[in-house]
């Protein structure tokens, strides 16, 4: 079958690999919507580890059910990439996502467990779950950056009436500000560097307005005015910014990710007494209740979906999202297209 691996920095090849075996606790899937995600960009970018096969967001048709009793050939679903030890103590506290081994053996983010850049895939069978009834494949495969952001607003316990800042506009931030909005923000403002992103935030509703990231002027005028601002992209500016942005006493929350360490001004969280927290994933509970809002149309995700594309169109995709001009927010891709 076709897989698209990792080849050099920020180069992708088509390449043939043998189908996964049935194995015991093992789901096989048939993928037939994978998304792209941000923190799939940053391997790219820097170009390893080669030969990974990524693609953590995916949904599909099981094809062997790995010995999970409630699951049959056919069965429509989804998983959590995650892969958690199960036995150390953030597991048995049920959050999974802080296990040390989680992301050692994760789906689409580990060379020994590809991702849903092919066309088929294993994964544990206790990470699996199905789609409700009516519940469209590009839904299923929004549902894991759908979670990032759910988790996001969750720790940041936004208040009625609050104002909120989202620093960055692509897919995790676009989900943040939605919750934000639904979880009572007086204001939700997004901050980009790409114009046409900056637009397509308010267009699709999730944002009041935007403003330039790049615009010293308006990002001095917007100095300690947010409750609370989340942090999406994971460089130094941004993360600079939100800590400029957010009022004394005010939270951030770090939700973007950075591959390298990246500098910013403690004096600022120190001055004004920021609270600030990181967010990783989310929890099992989180992924399932964002399947059930998605499932009830409590929210809408398909409208973050520009386009889909083939396993060969994967590499033109990346350069899309990374060229700062356009407005793509979601791209998914069909591995069998």
């Amino acid at each position: 079958m076709k897989s698209v691996a990792i080849k050099g920095v920020k180069e992708f090849e088509v390449i043939e690999t043998s189908e996964p075996k049935k194995e015991e606790g093992k789901v096989l899937i048939d993928v037939v919507k994978t998304g792209i995600c941000g923190s799939d960009i940053h391997y790219w970018d820097l170009g390893m580890p080669q030969g990974l096969v990524m693609g953590h967001e995916y949904a599909g048709t099981v094809v062997d059910n790995g010995g999970r009793e409630d699951l049959k050939v056919g069965d429509r679903v989804t998983a959590l990439p995650l892969s958690p030890c199960g036995h150390c103590e953030a597991c048995q506290k049920g959050n999974i996502h802080y296990c040390t081994e989680t992301w050692s053996h994760a789906s689409g983010l580990s060379l020994d467990n590809p991702g849903g850049l092919e066309s088929k895939l294993k994964v544990r069978s206790d990470m699996v779950f199905k789609l409700p009834d009516g519940m469209s494949f590009e839904c299923g495969a929004l549902v894991e950056p759908t979670a990032v952001g759910y988790h996001a607003i969750n720790l940041a316990n936004i208040n009625v009436g609050e104002d909120v800042l989202v620093v960055g506009g692509g897919i995790i931030g676009l989900v943040s500000a939605m919750f934000a909005k639904k979880s009572g923000a007086s204001k939700v403002i997004v901050s980009e560097t790409n114009e046409e992103r900056g637009k397509k935030a308010v267009e699709l509703g999730v944002a009041d307005s935007w403003i330039l990231a790049t615009d010293e002027k308006v990002m001095a005028e917007y100095t300690n005015h947010f409750d609370k601002v989340i942090e999406c992209c994971g460089n130094t500016p941004a993360v600079n910014s939100a800590l400029k942005l957010v009022k004394p006493g005010g939270t951030v929350i770090l939700v973007g990710v950075s591959m390298v360490p990246i500098n910013f001004a403690s004096i600022d969280a120190v001055m004004k007494e920021l609270t600030i927290i990181g967010a990783i994933a989310y929890t099992k509970e989180e992924f399932g209740k964002c399947i059930d809002m998605i499932a009830n149309k409590e929210i809408d995700v398909l409208k973050f979906v520009s386009k889909t594309v083939s396993l060969e169109e994967v590499q033109s995709a990346y350069e899309e999202l990374t060229s700062g001009k356009s407005d793509a927010i979601k791209i998914l891709v069909d591995p069998n297209r």
